[in-house]
């Protein structure tokens, strides 16, 4: 999904919440849910997105309507220990999609 796609999906209203994700490097990858799939943000020439900051996914995002917006991390004693057997955990935290205030 391209940046017009989601706009799209967004103002129609099928997009039930978007992710940023932290990815280790200082990189983020923005995905959207829509009917219970993850579809990852690209670029319009089917590459990923990478995003630098939450700053940097919110100017990409001012102009959708308000959705439920949330960064989501690996928990940190997994990535540091390495993975464990089974499900990875993660922390979800909310964020508002037009300011950080």
């Amino acid at each position: 999904m391209n940046l017009h796609d989601l706009s799209s999906h967004a103002h129609a209203g099928h997009i039930d919440e978007l992710n940023l994700i932290s990815i280790e490097g200082g990189i983020y990858v923005l995905e959207a849910r829509m009917d219970g799939r993850a579809h990852p943000l690209n670029d319009g020439n089917g590459r990923t997105l990478h995003l630098r900051s939450v700053e940097h996914a919110r100017d990409l995002l001012h102009e959708l309507p308000k959705l439920p917006f949330n960064l989501v991390h690996a928990v940190v004693h997994d990535e540091m220990c390495g993975m464990q057997d089974g499900t990875q955990d993660t922390l979800r935290v909310p964020l508002s999609i037009s300011s950080a205030w």
